[in-house]
C-alpha cells in the first residue's frame, strides 16, 4: 500500500509530507483547491506523463515520491527483481519508493529505491502498484488489453488459461520443428543431383583418412631410394663382407674357444659378449636386407603415388577441405542426400506431431473459451445488481467474448474479451471510456471494481470523483461500495459527497491558503482532520459556505450512523 506521499515544488503545493493508512482515506476541499494536483503529483511519481507546467512558477524543478510497502508475494518485487534492485525489508515487509524529479525544460529523472532507473520501468512498477480509476483513467479497467485477465480472474480460470499456454507453446515448438525440416529438406532436394554427382566422384577417389600423409611419405622415401640403397648396401658389405665383423668374428671366437681351458674361467664373459655381438650382427644384416629390399626403386609406384597425392590434393582444394578431412565429408554428403531421399518420412513424423499438439491446444482453448462465456454471463449479472443503487438502473453492462482471427489466437486462447456498456436502453453497446460520460463512467468503473473484487488489483486503489453528479442515496451507495473495497485494499477517493466522506478511515482536507512570508504566493495545503475537524468539515460539504448547528448534527449523525 501506499504508506507516504512527499511533494516539492508541484503546482501549488511547495512542500507536502503524507502519511497514508491502510483503510478508506477521503479527500475533501473546496472546488479549485487543488485536490487534482495530489493526483498528478501521484502520477508523476508513478511513471504516468509528466510535463514541465507541473513545476512551481519560479522553481527549476519539482520532486514527488511514493513510498509503498508490500508484501513478499507482490508483482512488484519480482520487476525489482529482474532490473536488480535491492529492496530493504521489515517485519516481513518490503519498502518500494518511486521518485520522479521534473525540470522546468522539461527533462525528467526517475529513481527506484534511490537508484537512477528509466521511465518505463518507473510506469511498469507503478501500474503493479497503483490503480487510478475515473474519467481520466488511461492503464486500469478502461485498458482493454486488461479484460480478458480479468475476466479470467473473477471466474477462477487461471489454471485453465496455463493449460491453454502450455499446450500453445508446445504447438508453437512443434510448427517451428516443422518449418526447419521443410526448409532443410527443400535445401537437400534442390542440391540432389550435385549430391549425387559429388558423391560418386568421392566413392570413386575412395579417400581414406590420413592417405595424404601417407603418400607425402613413401613418395619423398622413393624419391631418394637409390641414395639409400647405395648406403644401404655399403653397410652391409661392411657388416658381412670378406672382412666385415660377421665374417672375421667367428674366427676370433673359435681361437678364443680352444683357449678357454687353459684360461680358465676369465674369458667367460668375453665369449659372452661375443655371442650377444654375433645374435645382433645377424639382426642387423636382416634388418638392412629388409630394408634394401622394400627401399628399391619402382617407378611405376612412384608414379602411382605421385597420381594418387595430386588427386586427394586436388579434390580438397575443390571442397575447400584438407586432404585428410575428405573422408568424413563424402560421410556427410551422404547423410545429407539421405536426408533428401528420406525426408517425406521425417516430415510426415513432423506434421503429425503439428497436429497432435494442434488438437491438444483447440481442445483446452475450445474447453476455455466455454468457461469464459459462463463466467462473463456471471460478471454481467455481479455487475448489474451494483448499477442501479448507483443510479444507473437504465444501463447495461455486457463482458463481450468474441473468437478471434486465426492469426491473433496465441497463448492466450481464442478469444477476445471486452467490457462494453450502453446507458440507456436503445443506445448500442461501446466501449466505457467511448460511451459514458465522467461522473457515468467512474461509477461503472466502481461498480465492475466491486464484482472483480480484489482479481488482478494493485495494491492501491484511487477513484477520482467517483460520486460526480449524484447526492443523498446514490452517494450513500458509491461510498457504502468504497468502504467495501476498502476491507481488501487501500483506497484513496477524491470526493464531494459527505456521505462517502463520513465512510472514511483517515480524512483529509485540501485548501488554499496564501502565505505572508512568501509575498502572498497562493499554497495548497493539506492537512490530516481531528474527529472534531473531520465533523466540521462534513459539516460544510452538507451546508456549504456557512456551517449551522444543524449542519453539525447532520455531520454527526451521519457519520455515527457509518460506524
Amino acid at each position: 500500500m501506499l504508506v507516504a506521499l512527499s511533494i516539492r515544488d508541484i503546482v501549488l503545493i511547495d512542500e507536502l509530507d503524507l502519511e497514508l493508512t491502510a483503510g478508506l482515506n477521503v479527500l475533501t476541499g473546496e472546488t479549485g483547491a487543488g485536490k487534482s494536483i495530489l493526483l498528478d503529483a501521484l502520477g508523476l511519481a508513478t511513471g504516468r506523463r509528466a510535463d514541465k507546467s507541473l513545476v512551481r512558477h519560479g522553481q527549476e524543478r519539482g520532486t514527488a515520491t511514493a513510498a509503498f510497502e508490500v508484501d513478499g508475494s507482490h508483482p512488484a518485487l519480482e520487476i525489482l527483481k529482474t532490473h536488480g534492485i535491492h529492496a530493504e525489508a521489515s517485519g516481513g515487509r518490503f519498502d518500494v519508493i518511486l521518485r520522479r524529479v521534473q525540470s522546468l525544460d522539461g527533462r525528467t529523472r526517475a529513481f527506484v529505491n534511490d537508484e537512477p532507473v528509466g521511465v518505463n520501468l518507473l510506469k511498469s512498477l507503478g501500474a503493479a502498484l497503483v490503480e487510478v480509476h475515473g474519467q481520466h483513467d488511461e492503464r486500469g479497467l478502461l485498458n482493454a488489453s486488461s479484460h480478458r485477465a480479468l475476466l479470467d480472474a473473477f471466474g477462477r480460470l487461471g489454471g485453465q488459461a496455463d493449460k491453454v499456454a502450455l499446450c500453445y507453446r508446445e504447438f508453437s515448438q512443434a510448427q517451428e520443428s516443422l518449418e526447419k525440416a521443410r526448409a532443410g529438406i527443400a535445401e537437400a532436394r534442390a542440391q540432389v543431383d550435385y549430391l549425387t554427382h559429388v558423391l560418386e566422384e568421392l566413392r570413386t577417389l575412395d579417400p581414406q583418412e590420413d592417405e595424404e600423409e601417407a603418400l607425402a611419405a613413401r613418395r619423398t622415401l622413393m624419391m631418394h631410394s637409390e641414395q639409400i640403397a647405395s648406403e644401404l648396401s655399403r653397410t652391409l658389405e661392411d657388416l658381412t663382407g670378406s672382412k666385415g665383423v660377421l665374417s672375421t668374428l667367428p674366427k676370433s671366437q673359435r681361437r678364443l674357444e680352444k683357449l678357454r681351458e687353459k684360461a680358465g674361467d676369465s674369458l667367460d664373459a668375453a665369449l659372452a659378449a661375443i655371442d650377444r655381438l654375433l645374435a645382433e650382427g645377424d639382426e642387423a644384416r636382416d634388418e638392412l636386407t629388409r630394408a634394401l629390399r622394400e627401399i628399391e626403386f619402382n617407378p611405376a609406384e612412384l608414379e602411382q603415388s605421385e597420381e594418387r597425392l595430386f588427386a586427394l590434393r586436388a579434390a580438397a582444394r575443390k571442397h575447400n577441405v584438407r586432404p585428410g578431412d575428405l573422408a568424413a565429408l563424402m560421410v556427410s554428403f551422404e547423410a545429407r542426400l539421405r536426408q533428401a531421399q528420406a525426408g517425406e518420412e521425417e516430415l510426415d513424423k513432423l506434421e503429425a506431431r503439428v497436429g497432435e499438439t494442434r488438437a491438444a491446444f483447440l481442445k483446452e482453448a475450445e474447453a476455455l473459451s466455454k468457461a469464459r462465456e459462463k463466467a462473463a454471463l456471471a460478471l454481467d449479472k455481479s455487475v448489474a445488481k451494483e448499477l442501479a443503487p448507483l443510479k444507473l438502473e437504465k444501463a447495461t453492462f455486457k463482458t463481450h467474448v468474441t473468437r478471434l482471427a486465426d492469426d491473433r489466437v496465441g497463448e492466450h486462447g481464442l478469444d477476445n474479451v471486452a467490457f462494453l456498456i450502453s446507458t440507456n436502453p436503445g443506445v448500442p453497446l461501446g466501449p466505457m471510456v467511448a460511451v459514458a460520460s465522467g461522473g457515468e463512467l467512474a461509477r461503472f468503473i466502481l461498480a465492475l471494481k466491486v464484482s472483480l473484487a480484489a482479481q488482478g488489483s494493485a495494491s492501491t486503489l484511487i477513484f477520482d470523483e467517483v460520486d460526480q453528479g449524484v447526492g443523498g442515496a446514490v452517494a450513500d451507495a458509491v461510498g457504502e461500495r468504497l468502504s467495501r473495497l476498502a476491507e481488501g485494499e487501500q483506497v484513496l477517493v477524491v470526493t464531494h459527497s459527505p456521505q462517502v466522506a463520513a465512510r472514511g478511515d483517515m480524512h483529509w482536507r485540501i485548501q488554499k491558503s496564501s502565505a505572508v512570508k512568501k509575498g502572498g504566493a497562493t499554497f495548497t495545503r493539506v492537512t490530516g482532520l481531528t474527529e472534531d475537524e473531520r465533523r466540521e468539515e462534513i459539516a460544510r460539504m452538507l451546508s456549504g459556505a456557512e456551517i449551522t448547528q444543524e449542519a453539525r448534527a447532520a455531520a454527526e449523525k451521519l457519520i455515527g450512523s457509518r460506524r
